[in-house]
Parts: C-alpha cells; sequence; structure tokens
C-alpha cells in the first residue's frame, strides 16, 4: 500500500500537479470516479450486475474505474496522513461492536 502512494505522490509531483491535490479536489475526484464506476453498473439487473466481469470489455472498464477510486482514496489518505489499513481495521472493530452476531 505505502508503496503504491509512493508511487501515486512520485507521478503527480513528476507533472507539478501537487498543488491541486488539495483535500478537496482529492475528494471531488474520488466522488466523480465512483460515479463512473456506479455508471457501469445504473441500469443493470441484479444478475446481469453479477455478471459484469464476464464481458471483456465491461470488465476493462470496471477494472479501470476500481484502480482510478482506489488511486484517488489512496492520495487522500496520503494528503489527511490516514493509513487506510488501520482506518478500516478500526472501522471493523467498531462494526463488530455495533452490530453483534446474533
Amino acid at each position: 500500500m505505502a508503496r503504491l502512494q509512493r508511487r501515486l505522490a512520485d507521478f503527480a509531483a513528476a507533472r507539478n500537479w501537487q498543488p491541486y491535490h488539495t483535500p478537496k479536489n482529492l475528494v471531488a475526484a474520488l466522488s466523480v470516479e465512483a460515479s463512473e464506476l456506479v455508471e457501469i453498473f445504473q441500469w443493470l439487473t441484479p444478475e446481469e450486475s453479477a455478471g459484469v466481469m464476464d464481458d471483456p470489455d465491461t470488465a476493462h472498464r470496471v477494472t479501470d474505474e476500481v484502480a482510478d477510486v482506489l488511486a484517488y482514496l489512496l492520495q487522500l489518505c496520503e494528503v489527511l496522513g490516514i493509513d487506510p489499513l488501520a482506518a478500516l481495521e478500526a472501522k471493523i472493530d467498531r462494526n463488530e461492536e455495533r452490530f453483534p452476531a446474533p
């Protein structure tokens, strides 16, 4: 995870994009990319959505959008100093307390 975050930071630095990578801008970009992922599934039936990876063209689009969402999320975490894996683990812990298994 840290290696990917470093690679994303290096990519942005090589293009002088850091001034644009503010938390506000990264969250907006994350929202746009998540919406592009939603768009692929928007009018599919539940059955069609379950088989979305069966079509190579659609699978490629889904994979690219997932990568875009993850990239912006990792960049946001980097800028804000959030360890995404620790944050997820803490959230799962809280959810296990809030929603105990029967």
